[in-house]
């Protein structure tokens, strides 16, 4: 690994109470120590890990910023190399000033997530950790988060780590076998061999199932508002982002384009989009309006589809009922404070989930979030037990089940120990690339393509 010394600004670039500029490697207390000086005249070469000291950056002898340098020496720093972290003034000026000086002195800019990529080099977290924190730092709910820090702290990794000591140990069983063949090692018998191999694909299953709802979790569910106009959608738009996002008029036909918001309803992050209101018209402008509409329900993971309790069903509604047969849907019957004169059972008839909710009022908003969470299965969701997080993490999941599926077929037609012990190496590779303990650069360097600069 590239040892030279690295350094760039860890917190969001803009005005605010405090700034660090984070510098790592070798050289760090070096080229620290000649921009800093410390009040009481200490060098940061004195002091120990984990400490901090009060002093002033300086560019030669001009005097540029009151600071606080702390100390985390090696292998107890994030990314098991010495680090220094000045903490200025908050200011885009200070601290793109102070990381000039750091640079001058010596460091070179960090690249995107090269502070975490050193962390994974250095042995500190494996890659299943690594990206882990980016998602900490993208995460749009609460359970985003506690999902990501879970696996931050090794939620997944523990449970591959089972799987691939079942499978190590099954090899080495093998190895033994080709050494002393005369021997009956007994963990080497077609029955042993598909019980391991039952078991690990069983553990593989459960975390393949992990993630669509780890996906909806962290991206959100692409979510459709759709209805004939006057339902109310506009005004159920602005209620759930609690926000006037959408214009609330009685003229039929005031939403044209599609307005999107990201929202959070409860534990769940929708990707809310309010749309035209759905019904046969004249006017062109309107029109593809509501053929972009229908196209985006055609496409979406959600159709929140809003019918109007005071008014009696029509067959724009009933159209709007046939357009999301296809998707997961929630009927949302509006303005439930007024006269009923809307048929709810044909309704029900046609759609599983049915909420009752005034969207001017705000009524009925709670047993709408409780179904969003309910239909996105994020009830009884669980990150402790670890999840899959990203397309990579599950590739390598299905090319190890794939493996070990190979190895019971050849079990089953005769093949030799030596041909089934084949695919138990192929599974290992393959959970080995999970968690980064054998993975190619390229792959690394992808992992970390998408990192701020920074972290």
């Amino acid at each position: 690994m590239d040892n030279k010394t690295i350094a760039a600004i860890s917190t969001a670039q803009g005005e605010g109470g405090i700034g660090i500029i984070r510098v790592s490697g070798e050289n760090s207390i070096k080229i620290c120590d000649g921009i800093f000086k410390a009040v009481s005249g200490k060098s940061l070469d004195d002091m120990k890990g984990y400490t901090a000291a009060l002093g002033h950056v300086y560019k030669k002898d001009e005097k540029v910023d009151e600071v606080i340098a702390t100390v985390f020496r090696e292998p107890h720093s994030y990314t098991g190399e010495n680090i220094v972290e000045i903490s200025c003034h908050g200011g885009i000026f200070i601290t793109r000033e102070i990381l000039r000086i750091i640079i001058e002195a010596g460091a070179y800019p960090a690249e995107a997530g090269e502070f975490t990529k050193r962390a994974f080099l250095n042995g500190k977290i494996d890659l299943t950790e690594a990206e882990a924190v980016i998602d900490i730092i993208s995460a749009k709910s609460k359970n985003a988060a506690r999902a990501a820090i879970l696996a931050k702290d090794g939620a997944l990794w523990r449970k591959i780590e089972n799987i691939k000591n079942k499978l190590v140990t099954t090899a080495a069983h093998f190895s033994a076998w080709v050494d002393y063949p005369e021997e009956d090692i007994e963990e080497v018998s077609k029955e042993n061999l598909k019980t391991i191999f039952n078991e690990c694909m069983f553990e593989f299953n459960k975390l393949l199932a992990t993630y669509d709802l780890g996906q909806t979790v962290k991206e959100g569910i692409d979510t459709v508002i759709a209805g004939k106009p006057n339902t109310g959608k506009s005004t159920l738009m602005n209620l759930i982002s609690g926000k006037a996002r959408s214009i609330v008029t009685d003229i039929p036909g005031t939403t044209r384009d599609i307005v999107e918001e990201t929202v959070n309803v409860g534990e769940v992050t929708l990707r809310l989009s309010d749309t035209a209101g759905m019904r046969d018209t004249d006017d062109t402008v309107e029109k593809i309006g509501v053929d972009i509409a229908k196209s985006r329900i055609k496409n979406c993971g959600l159709v929140l589809a809003v019918f109007d309790a005071g008014r009696e069903l029509d067959d724009d509604d009933k159209q709007l009922i046939e357009n999301v047969e296809d998707t997961p849907v929630i009927a949302v019957i509006n303005k439930s404070d007024l006269d009923k004169k809307l048929d709810v059972s044909y309704i029900k008839s046609r759609i599983d989930k049915v909420v009752y909710i005034s969207a001017k009022t705000g009524e009925g908003y709670d047993d709408l979030r409780a179904c969003i969470e309910k239909i996105a299965g994020t009830e009884n969701f669980n990150p402790s037990e670890g999840i899959l997080a990203n397309e990579r993490q599950r590739t390598a999941v299905l090319n190890a089940k794939k493996a070990l599926q190979e190895a019971n077929e050849a079990l089953d037609i005769g093949m030799t120990f030596d041909a089934v012990n084949v695919n138990i190496e192929e599974a290992i590779e393959n959970i080995l690339e999970l968690t980064g303990e054998r993975v190619s650069e390229v792959v690394v360097d992808n992992v970390f393509h998408n990192f701020c600069v920074g972290k």
